[in-house]
């Protein structure tokens, strides 16, 4: 496998094609959105990663990372910097610096920005064919703007309502342990 030739695509350095490569965050491909947070991609346009999904979001107090749902495949999540609300099953934990969640496949969970600062996380999530994903009516979620009001199978219905993220890095990348 040969390396990667890495492109600034707009919003960061990104692959242009397959093979392996070695990408700071400080450069990579940024996005933020104003409800969900910021993401950093690592993979490209033109180079998905076809098994396992790896990105950084940063969350301001109560920023969603998303809405809540629940896949076929299994997650992982690493609170990196700050502390975020963890709804998982219709229920709630406070999650901190260095905290690890294991999410089995079918879990319903989101993550929602807390404290007084931002919060890192590093996400990890396997990649099928045949995945599937459902967003289900939770309370729960609702209070804290991370829910669906109509419970769908399809992200492009789930999120209708919101434009794609532009290119950028966070407002509060400064306050960020690798700034």
């Amino acid at each position: 496998m040969n390396e990667a030739r890495l492109e600034d695509s707009g919003a960061g350095l990104a692959p242009a094609e397959e093979g392996w490569f070695v990408s700071n965050v400080r450069e990579a491909r940024w996005f933020t959105h104003q409800t969900f947070g910021s993401v950093c991609r690592f993979d490209g346009p033109d180079a998905w990663f076809p098994q396992v999904g790896v990105n950084i979001r940063v969350l301001d107090p109560g920023q969603p990372n998303c809405f809540y749902h629940a896949e076929s495949e299994q997650e992982a999540i690493l609170v990196l910097a700050g502390e975020c609300r963890l709804l998982v099953n219709g229920e709630e934990r406070l999650l901190r610096q260095w905290d690890f969640f294991h999410c089995a496949a079918g879990t319903e969970h989101v993550c929602v920005g807390a404290g007084d600062g931002p919060c890192a996380l590093l996400m990890l999530g396997a990649h099928s064919d045949d995945g599937t994903i459902v967003y289900p009516v939770s309370e729960l979620a609702l209070r804290y703007g991370a829910g669906v009001e109509t419970e769908t199978t399809s992200p492009a219905e789930a999120y209708a309502a919101f434009e794609s993220p532009p290119p950028g890095r966070p407002s509060s990348w400064e306050r960020l342990p690798w700034a």
